[in-house]
C-alpha cells in the first residue's frame, strides 16, 4: 500500500465546507479567519461558536465533532501538515504555555483591522514560500518561513495571553495555583512545591482544587507534566535524554518509568506508536 502524500501547506477560502480536504482536522492544524457569518463545532464535546471578525485555531487531531457552516459563511483558513508545525515550533521559554492557552481559548476575538490583515498577510507569506519550489534553498526557507508564521502569530496574540497570565495573578487559590503549575511543572512534581509558593499545606491545597474541579492538585500536576511530555515527544528535534534533562528528571531511567506510568508506553515506545501511524 502507498502511503498517501498530502501537501504540508494548504491555504483555501471556504464557503461551506466543501472545500476543505478530507480528514482534515486530523491531518492539519487549523488557523481560520471568519470574515462573515458563523461557524459551530463541538470541541472536546462543548459548543463552540465562532463568528465574523474571530480567529479560530484547531490543534490536529483535536476532538471536533458536529462542524457546520451558516449560510452566509465566509473563511481564509490555512491548513499546516501536523507534523511539519510541531518540527519547526521556534524553542522559546513560554512556547509550550502559549500552545496550551490556544488548547484551552480556540477563539479569538480580533478587535482591529491592522491584526487582521497581519493574519491574513502571515496565511499569504508561508504558502507563497511553500509554492515556491524552485527556490534554490527551498526546505531550508520553508522551515524558516514556518517558524517566522509561529513567531507572528504568538506575537499578534501575546496582549491576550499576558492578559490571561494577569487575570490569574489576581484570581483565587485555585487559579494562583494554576498559574504556578504552567510556570513550573516542567521541573516541579510535587504538592508540596506549590503549596508552599501558595503558603498553605498540600492537603489543604488539594482540597481546594477538589472543591473547584473534583480533581485534586496532584492529578492536576499530573495531567500538565502528561501534556508536556506528549508535546515535547512530538518534536524529533529533541532526544529523549534532552527531553528527560529538560523536565529535571534525575535520570533517564526514572523519566522512562514515569512516562509509562502516565501515558501506559516508554517514550521510545511513543515515538515508534508515532512514526507507525505517520506511515500509515
Amino acid at each position: 500500500m502507498f502511503e498517501m502524500i498530502i501537501p504540508r501547506i494548504a491555504f483555501l477560502e471556504v464557503h461551506d465546507g466543501t472545500e476543505l480536504p478530507v480528514d482534515f482536522h486530523n491531518q492539519y492544524h487549523t488557523h481560520l479567519y471568519c470574515h462573515r457569518g458563523s461557524i459551530k463545532f463541538l470541541l472536546n464535546d462543548k459548543k463552540l461558536h465562532c463568528k465574523k471578525g474571530e480567529f479560530l485555531f484547531w490543534f490536529a487531531e483535536s476532538s471536533i465533532s458536529n462542524i457546520s457552516f451558516s449560510s452566509n459563511f465566509k473563511a481564509s483558513i490555512l491548513l499546516v501538515e501536523k507534523k511539519f508545525l510541531y518540527n519547526n515550533v521556534p524553542d522559546q521559554s513560554w512556547s509550550i504555555d502559549a500552545i496550551l492557552y490556544s488548547r484551552q481559548f480556540p477563539i479569538k476575538p480580533i478587535t482591529n483591522d491592522s491584526d487582521k490583515q497581519k493574519i491574513l498577510s502571515n496565511f499569504r507569506s508561508i504558502y507563497d514560500r511553500f509554492l515556491e519550489t524552485d527556490h534554490r534553498f527551498y526546505e531550508e526557507a520553508l522551515k524558516l518561513q514556518m517558524q517566522i508564521f509561529i513567531l507572528e502569530m504568538w506575537h499578534t496574540f501575546a496582549n491576550m495571553y499576558e492578559r490571561h497570565k494577569r487575570t490569574l495573578q489576581t484570581g483565587t487559590l485555585y487559579e494562583n495555583f494554576t498559574q504556578l503549575l504552567q510556570q513550573y511543572c516542567m521541573q516541579e512534581r510535587e504538592v508540596q512545591f506549590y503549596s508552599t509558593k501558595l503558603h498553605i499545606t498540600a492537603k489543604y491545597l488539594n482540597q481546594v482544587c477538589k472543591n473547584n474541579t473534583g480533581i485534586t492538585a496532584s492529578e492536576w500536576i499530573q495531567r500538565y507534566t502528561k501534556e508536556r511530555i506528549i508535546f515535547l515527544l512530538q518534536n524529533k528535534n529533541l532526544n529523549i535524554a534532552e527531553i528527560a534533562n529538560r523536565m529535571n528528571f534525575s535520570s533517564r531511567s526514572f523519566f522512562t518509568r514515569y512516562v509509562k506510568k502516565q501515558i501506559g508506553v516508554t517514550p521510545s515506545e511513543y515515538r515508534k506508536r508515532l512514526e507507525d501511524r505517520n506511515k500509515k
